[in-house]
């Protein structure tokens, strides 16, 4: 009888859970830049721009969908508005539209989404605050 040394289980290298932040993030990002052209050029700026909102966007998509199960309920739908909320905002303000008007239409899409978050957390979970077995 032969003796085989074990090989070590080695940790597979997964893109799972990037595919719908990712997608979003180039969605958001194109649209922002094509808003901060305004009819005009493309220019080398608004490039940067769409990239940079298209990653911040997608890391804080993959960031909440991953570890926002360790905040209770609450916070995670308050979460989930706020990320929202901040890129709505972002977007209107990039048309030129006040600082009063970005701000009071990003705190409407962050009320609407939280309390739509909430809900959903709410009727998935049990008692105790874990995820229903589906």
């Amino acid at each position: 009888m032969a003796a085989h040394a074990a090989v070590p289980a080695r940790r597979q290298f997964s893109t799972h859970g990037w595919g719908f932040p990712v997608t979003v993030g180039v969605l958001y990002g194109l649209y922002a830049s094509t808003v901060a052209r305004h009819g005009g050029d493309t220019t080398l700026g608004q490039l940067w721009l769409g990239l940079v909102s298209a990653v911040v966007l997608a890391v804080g998509i993959h960031t909440l969908h991953r570890y926002g199960r360790a905040l209770p309920r609450e916070l995670r739908a308050v979460a989930w508005g706020s990320l929202t909320g901040i890129a709505v905002g972002f977007l209107f303000s990039l048309s030129g539209a006040s600082v009063l008007s970005s701000s009071g239409l990003g705190l409407a899409a962050a009320g609407v989404n939280a309390a739509a978050a909430y809900y959903a957390f709410y009727t998935h979970e049990d008692a105790a605050g874990r995820p229903a077995p589906y």
